[in-house]
C-alpha cells in the first residue's frame, strides 16, 4: 500500500521547513517573518504533486474547531424530525460542516453521557429539535456545562437562541375549521412521551371549545404512548362508544395513520362518519386514504432556520439571544367533513 504523503515529505519537495507548510495550509498571513507569493506558490505546487491531504483532527486542534455540529432528536420513528434533520443538514453541509446526530435518551445519567460524548467529539455545538428539552429538565445543565453554543426548535421562549414554530395559532385554526362544518363533539389523541410535549396543541384546544361555549370532554382525551400501537388501541376504544366524537383531533401526522385504522376498521366513514386531523404534514399525509387534514409545522423551514442561527452565533459569540419564528400553516384535505347529521 502506498504510504500517504506526509507534511515532511512537502517540505522536503519545496524546499522549505515543515512549519512554513503549516503556516500556508492554516492561511497564516499576519506572520512575524512573512511568507513571499514564490514560497506560498511552491508549497501549493508540492502539495499538488504529491496529493498531500492535511488531516482534519490535527486540523481541528489547530484551529480549535471540529466543523461538526451535534444534533439531538427526541425520537427517531417520526418522519416529521427527519425533516427537520434533512433542513439542518442541507444548510451546515453548505458551510462545511458535518452532523453528529444522536437520539435524546429518557434517563438523565444517559443523557451526561450523551452530552459528554459529544462534547468529546469536540463539536463546535448544539441543536436541538422540538421537545427535547422537555424530556428532562437537567438537559439545560448540561448543556451549560459543556459550553458550546446552542440553538433550539421549540413552540416556547427558551433559555438559548431558538427558532419557535407553535402551534397553538395552527390548532385554532383547525378547530374553527371544524365548528364551521357542525362539529360539536371533539376528542383529541395525545400520544406523547411525556405529557409537557406537545401541551401548545392541547392547551389551545382545550381554550377554543372553552371559547365556543362547549365543554372539552375529559373522556374524549386519550392520553396514550407515542406509537402507532398505542394510539390505534386509544382510539378504538373511543370510538367503539355510543357517544362517540365526531371529529378527532390527533398530536401528529404519524399518529392519525393509526387513528385513521381504528376507525375504518370498526366500519366507520372517514370524513362521514369521523373527522380526523393531524399535525406536522409529513409527505405520507398527501397520500393516505384519505388525504389528510394537518397543521404544517414547516419542519425544514424550521431546521434551515436553526443551523443558519448556529452559524451567526459561530461567527459573532457575543450576539444577544437569537430568536425566530416559522409560520404554521393549516392544510385542508379529505379527511375532515361536516359533522353526522344530528350528531354534531
Amino acid at each position: 500500500m502506498k504510504r500517504r504523503p506526509t507534511q515532511k515529505d512537502v517540505a522536503r519537495l519545496a524546499g522549505v521547513s515543515r512549519s512554513t507548510v503549516s503556516y500556508v495550509l492554516n492561511d497564516q498571513t499576519q506572520l512575524k517573518i512573512p511568507i513571499s507569493e514564490e514560497t506560498r506558490q511552491r508549497v501549493l505546487r508540492a502539495i499538488a504533486e504529491l496529493g498531500y491531504e492535511p488531516d482534519a483532527r490535527a486540523q481541528s486542534l489547530i484551529k480549535g474547531n471540529t466543523k461538526i455540529v451535534g444534533v439531538i432528536m427526541p425520537v427517531i420513528h417520526n418522519p416529521y424530525f427527519w425533516e427537520m434533520f434533512s433542513g439542518i443538514s442541507v444548510v451546515l453541509q453548505e458551510a462545511g460542516y458535518s452532523l453528529h446526530l444522536s437520539r435524546h435518551p429518557l434517563d438523565a445519567q444517559q443523557q451526561s453521557n450523551t452530552i459528554r460524548e459529544l462534547t468529546r467529539h469536540r463539536v463546535d455545538g448544539f441543536i436541538l429539535l422540538a421537545a427535547v428539552r422537555f424530556l428532562l429538565p437537567s438537559l439545560i445543565d448540561d448543556l451549560r456545562k459543556a459550553g458550546k453554543p446552542v440553538v433550539e426548535i421549540t413552540a416556547n421562549k427558551a433559555v438559548f437562541d431558538h427558532v419557535i414554530h407553535d402551534y397553538s395559532s395552527g390548532t385554532r385554526a383547525l378547530l374553527t375549521h371544524l365548528l364551521e362544518l357542525g362539529h360539536r363533539r371533539f376528542g383529541f389523541v395525545y400520544g406523547v412521551a411525556q405529557e409537557i410535549e406537545g401541551y401548545d396543541r392541547l392547551h389551545t384546544y382545550r381554550e377554543v371549545l372553552r371559547e365556543a361555549g362547549l365543554a372539552a370532554n375529559s373522556d374524549f382525551e386519550l392520553h396514550c404512548g407515542d406509537k402507532l400501537e398505542d394510539a390505534y388501541r386509544a382510539a378504538y376504544a373511543l370510538l367503539s362508544r355510543p357517544d362517540r366524537p365526531t371529529a378527532l383531533l390527533v398530536i401528529n401526522d404519524l399518529l392519525s395513520i393509526a387513528v385513521i385504522r381504528a376507525a375504518n376498521d370498526l366500519g366507520l366513514s372517514i370524513p362521514g362518519d369521523l373527522s380526523v386531523a393531524g399535525f406536522d404534514d409529513i409527505p405520507i399525509s398527501s397520500y393516505i386514504t384519505p388525504r389528510l387534514t394537518t397543521v404544517s409545522g414547516k419542519p425544514e423551514a424550521s431546521g434551515r432556520e436553526a443551523a443558519r442561527l448556529l452559524l451567526k452565533r459561530f461567527a459573532e459569540p457575543d450576539l444577544p439571544q437569537q430568536v425566530t419564528t416559522v409560520d404554521v400553516e393549516l392544510i385542508v384535505r379529505e379527511s375532515t367533513g361536516p359533522a353526522p347529521s344530528g350528531k354534531g
